[in-house]
């Protein structure tokens, strides 16, 4: 008996280690010796071409970007065209964006299939191979693994790299609202990552049910999908969508998401190279492009849309499940007849009594309570420890993952050392409250978060341990494990992704996680003989996770601390001053401010669009340089009627990658960028009294049109910035140590010019 409880122990760590390791491919790098199979090795080829050097916008590798994929495009015999054009999308970012287009021609005349990345790398530091150079390759290879198989499809299938994807989803908002094959298409696949690793998670995006597309993905059966119905819920939670967005919006076309978002700490920044790439990762996406290529080439796409929703979620061995909404209150009502019966049951066994039922309660309470409490303060006390982290404004920093751990194994701790409080109550009236509360957490769900419904599923392995536990004094710690098994499957790998998606703030739903998998496999754990040991074995192992993620907790150059720098100058009172993102600055820029430092009022400093309303920290004066300003050209003021409507012309007197354009608290009856209208909803919304974010290319001109109340005051202010801070003659700026990299999100290693204009 003592080595059967060995063997499910070791067992149970063994299901958990293989709830992650069954999420992905692995060693799948290797070059296939058919040329009809995704080859890693060849992607990876894609992947080193596209992330030679930055390819924003604006940028110098960008144009190499183009080229390349055409290039490669049309030596697989596809005819490839471009779409060039001004767009602003939702968030008033004005660029022109060039997408890249081919079309293979189908047999039938039905909706056609697209594959879609993005090209672009995010200003102005980021190499771009994860975000979007994998997506890419991951089309271009799968494209010609396709091709190589010489089959018709019976779908048309668009090839869409669209442009400025970064900037506002542009590329994606030109295709959707100005081209003639946008009306064609059926169904896009399109493959994104927000970080350079770890599993590629499936999210949907529809303005209907997801019936029918989860039901004909299940027929497309790819081998490893990482998937379930709370997982859109959370990438709403995300601070940004993808290209596929507008589809959904602009269109209604539905389409499947593809993304991978661990080793976040990488994204948009300069450590978003193809060296960090996670070749899994890639091989996850390839994974996931051909069999269902293959399947929807052939499939009927007039036929995708459906009122009905279905929960689904994955699993080792059985892949994706799936069940209609319908099913979840008769799955919840099962469930609380089933505990009914049970707790009859143990009445009349005499099995059960109430006082040490309510007693219970009492760990329950006690364990959500401290493990939700120690999640929840863990990424403010690591900040207040470590000043530094709050500077990676990614809020997951590069040991994060050993954090993870470390928590766990806390939390773990704290249930051992609790529940040990209460041996002498029996397992069967122990179980009565963890029963109880995740059917209170099944009933909220299915209320208020119906995607997280499938959490019923382990609930039934928890009732029928219950049962057992009722009937034997003495059970089968295998079979117990068995009956867990659903719990650590399913909700194991929610420890991880919730930190790593969205933040080690967000540390205490996986303390709490941990919390409900221990609750489900209490009834194995109180088989156990020596929980005394698991505890201390536990809370050794937070330390040792501790001290790990301490001595990790230093930057160096495999892992640089962000830092940021500016120069602003102010045309209109001839004044300059440095400016800094930085919580904390290092030597490198700390040199600029000396004395002169001054920390910055966030009312005063969140000007600038950021993706996290980052504000400045510290300013300090300096001398100001010769910079030219923007001229500024008024083309047409004039009255008609209630309105006054004003047009002038912003014009580059140096090299700029970028313009913003703010006013202050005024009513626009309407305004055009670039003979581009901003929405009325834009223009309502403003934060800030941002008017525009241009993104500029080869030097263009902005020109501005306005319409405003005849009564109000216009005051304008330009913010026009130049990423060529370290490489200007007329600064002695050195180059960045190797143990930082330019900070991400925000406006970095820039010449600011402002200027204001007045309209009285």
């Amino acid at each position: 008996m003592k080595f059967t409880r060995i063997i499910a122990l070791l067992l149970l760590a063994l299901a958990v280690y293989y709830s992650f390791k069954s999420l992905m491919p692995s060693n799948k790098v290797e070059a296939t010796t058919s040329k009809t199979i995704f080859s890693t090795k060849n992607a990876l080829t894609h992947v080193k071409q596209l992330s030679v050097q930055p390819h924003a916008v604006g940028f110098n590798g960008h144009s190499n970007a183009l080229t390349y994929i055409i290039g490669e495009l049309k030596n697989m015999g596809l005819q490839t065209i471009t779409q060039e054009g001004y767009t602003a999308g939702d968030w008033g970012n004005l660029s022109k964006a060039t997408n890249i287009l081919a079309r293979i021609k189908g047999t039938e005349n039905g909706k056609a299939l697209m594959l879609m990345s993005h090209y672009d790398s995010n200003p102005h530091s980021s190499f771009g191979a994860s975000d979007a150079a994998s997506g890419v390759a991951t089309i271009l290879e799968g494209i010609r693994a396709f091709l190589e198989e010489n089959k018709s499809p019976k779908n048309d299938i668009i090839i869409l790299i669209t442009d400025a994807e970064e900037l506002g989803l542009n590329g994606a908002d030109l295709f959707v609202n100005n081209h003639p094959w946008a009306r064609d298409v059926g169904l896009v696949l399109n493959f994104e990552a927000r970080g350079s690793g770890g599993p590629s998670y499936m999210l949907i995006e529809t303005n209907r049910g997801n019936g029918k597309l989860i039901k004909e993905f299940t027929k497309a059966n790819p081998e490893y999908p990482v998937a379930n119905s709370l997982a859109y819920s959370i990438y709403k939670m995300l601070p940004n969508d993808t290209d596929l967005t507008v589809f959904r919006e602009d269109g209604d076309i539905d389409g499947f998401n593809f993304a991978f978002i661990d080793d976040h700490y990488d994204y948009h920044t300069a450590l978003d190279n193809y060296d960090r790439l996670d070749r899994n990762s890639l091989a996850h996406q390839g994974s996931y492009l051909m069999p269902l290529l293959n399947h929807f080439s052939v499939t009927d796409l007039n036929d995708l849309k459906s009122l009905d929703d279905y929960i689904y979620f994955n699993v080792p061995f059985f892949r994706l499940i799936s069940y209609p909404f319908e099913w979840i209150w008769p799955m919840f009502a099962i469930g609380i007849l089933v505990f009914a019966g049970l707790l009859i049951l143990g009445f009349r066994k005499n099995v059960l009594q109430i006082k040490p039922m309510l007693l219970g309660f009492v760990p329950l309470l006690l364990v959500l309570i401290v493990n939700g409490f120690l999640g929840y303060i863990s990424w403010p006390s690591l900040k207040w420890w470590y000043p530094d982290y709050k500077d990676m404004l990614h809020g997951f920093t590069y040991n994060g993952h050993i954090y993870i751990l470390q928590m766990t194994f806390l939390a773990l701790g704290v249930c051992f050392f609790i529940y040990n409080r209460f041996k002498k109550t029996t397992t069967p009236n122990l179980l009565v409250a963890p029963i109880f509360i995740w059917l209170v957490i099944c009933g909220l769900v299915a209320f208020y978060l119906e995607g997280a419904s499938f959490f019923i599923v382990p609930v039934f392995g928890l009732l029928a341990a219950f049962l057992v536990c009722i009937n034997q004094e003495k059970p089968n710690a295998l079979v117990l494990l068995f009956l867990a098994l659903p719990g650590i499957f399913i909700h194991a790998p929610f420890v991880k992704m919730f930190p790593v998606g969205l933040g080690l703030k967000m540390m205490t739903a996986a303390t709490v996680f941990v919390t409900l998998i221990y609750f489900i496999v209490l009834p194995l754990l109180r088989q156990i003989k020596a929980p005394v040991r698991l505890t201390i074995l536990c809370f050794l192992l937070f330390v040792i996770f501790g001290i790990s993620a301490h001595l990790n907790s230093e930057f160096s150059e495999d892992k640089p601390k962000p830092s940021s720098l500016l120069y602003v100058y102010d045309a209109d009172k001839n004044t300059a001053k440095w400016a800094t993102y930085d919580n904390r600055t290092i030597g490198w820029n700390g040199q600029f401010f000396g004395d002169k430092k001054k920390p910055v009022a966030n009312e005063d400093s969140n000007i600038l669009s950021s993706k996290y309303s980052t504000s400045f920290t510290y300013v300090a004066e300096t001398e100001p340089k010769s910079i030219l300003p923007p001229r500024i050209d008024i083309v047409h003021d004039s009255i008609v009627g209630l309105e006054r409507l004003i047009s002038l012309c912003i014009t580059p007197q140096r090299d700029v990658n970028r313009l913003e354009v703010f006013t202050n608290t005024i009513n626009l009856n309407s305004a055009k960028v670039n003979n581009i209208r901003l929405s009325e909803y834009y223009l309502k919304n403003r934060r800030y009294g941002k008017l525009i974010t241009h993104y500029i290319s080869n030097n263009d001109f902005t020109e501005i049109e306005l319409s405003i109340p005849k009564e109000e005051t216009l005051e304008l202010t330009f913010f026009e910035a130049s990423n060529d801070l370290l490489t200007n003659k007329q600064f002695s700026v050195p180059e960045r140590p190797r143990n930082s990299i330019p900070m991400p999100f925000v406006l970095n290693d820039a010449i600011l010019v402002t200027k204001t204009l007045k309209f009285e």
